[in-house]
């Protein structure tokens, strides 16, 4: 990067009904200023629209010292979920490229459109910056055939561009890399598991630095049990509950993003609170922890075996970064497997990159803090060097 990219990148994460800003420095990581506007076009919100929404981040911007004055930002990056098989790579944005990614808009109809409305929003409130889409999909758009390809229809999966595309990438990409530099290691000699593990959660085999396979598909519900979403589950029960609970295909849907994974099971999808729970003697917030442990330990195991020899697993994310009693349950009894967990380490985990097995394990076990924000912001700063 050269020295332009001291001038901050402000990174935008648009929800349907949020959005959450981080004002960057791609060189020395230094976060001027962040946060979020929630409830978004809301009833009990003051706040109507996205571009409202992003000129009250401009107030708290300015509130906190930050004068975005022209020329004071290098770039606007934006988070966009879905790239689909066309964009797989930090990408600038004019108004054929929105065009392009409203016809991808069916692959993530929950996600893609409220980070489009934010790109336009943010286009029209800063004209004279650049405006650069990162995709959620990108790092994992060159995943072995074998693990991105569907057993189903040939015809019908190329015609309607269903693979399985992975999502988490900017964090599984930026994890990945600062896990080698924690062990003074080369990326391309290492065979990672990184687990990012918060209200969306994913798994991933990487070898080399570069992925093998992944947790999530088409879309973000397959794989691990998440804070409201399933995770894997049969797709027979789709049909099942369209026969028998004559529910349609939306609600389905709505359900199984929504009022599924840990949520739907204990009502309760905050892990401290969780936590809480269980220690009340709650039985369903307990077995909700035990479904969403079992799970991510199926995913350990599997990708134990992709891999083949696996030198560093590591947690990452809100739950894997705080959590240590998911940590602990997750590494239980896997020490014929070369996982040893030191519990002190595991307990004592902070806010860094921190080892958490015994110096005589045979595989690392980390835990290391993503931050989806810099990777994009150094991203956004690549592109424009060239």
């Amino acid at each position: 990067m050269t020295d332009h990219a001291n001038r901050p990148v402000l990174v935008i994460n648009s929800g349907s009904s949020s959005l959450k800003y981080q004002l960057v420095e791609p060189k020395s990581g230094v976060a001027q200023a962040g946060g979020g506007i929630q409830q978004i076009g809301e009833p009990s919100s003051r706040v109507a629209s996205h571009e409202e929404a992003l000129r009250l981040a401009f107030e708290q911007m300015a509130e906190s010292g930050v004068d975005l004055k022209p020329g004071a930002l290098l770039a606007v990056g934006h988070r966009v979920v879905h790239g689909g098989n066309e964009f797989y790579r930090p990408t600038l944005i004019d108004d054929a490229r929105i065009a392009d990614l409203e016809k991808l808009s069916q692959l993530a109809p929950l996600h893609n459109p409220p980070a489009i409305q934010g790109i336009k929003v943010a286009r029209k409130l800063l004209p004279a910056v650049a405006h650069i889409a990162v995709f959620d999909t990108a790092y994992f758009h060159r995943l072995p055939p074998a693990a991105a390809t569907y057993a189903m229809d040939r015809d019908l999966a190329e015609r309607y561009h269903i693979r399985r595309y992975g999502f988490h990438g900017t964090s599984h990409e930026y994890v990945s890399a600062q896990a080698a530099a924690f062990l003074h290691q080369p990326l391309d000699e290492l065979n990672q598991i990184v687990l990012h593990l918060g209200n969306g959660a994913s798994a991933s085999a990487i070898a080399g630095g570069r992925p093998v396979d992944t947790s999530m598909g088409l879309t973000p519900l397959e794989g691990l049990v998440m804070g409201t979403r399933s995770g894997d589950i049969d797709p027979g029960v789709i049909s099942y509950l369209w026969r028998t609970a004559h529910m349609d295909v939306d609600a389905i849907e709505s359900m199984l993003n929504n009022r599924s994974g840990v949520w739907g099971l204990a009502g309760e999808r905050d892990f401290r609170k969780l936590r809480a729970m269980i220690e009340s003697g709650d039985g369903a917030a307990q077995l909700a922890h035990d479904v969403f442990i079992h799970r991510l330990r199926k995913y350990i195991g599997a990708y134990l075996a992709v891999l083949g020899n696996t030198d560093v697993i590591t947690f990452t994310g809100g739950i894997g970064e705080n959590d240590a009693a998911v940590r602990r349950d997750a590494m239980a009894g896997l020490e014929r497997l070369g996982i040893v967990l030191d519990e002190g380490r595991n307990l004592s985990a902070g806010k860094r990159a921190q080892r958490i097995s015994a110096d005589d394990s045979p595989i690392a076990v980390l835990m290391v803090p993503t931050n989806e924000e810099l990777a994009i912001a150094r991203d956004c700063a690549n592109l424009l060097a060239g």
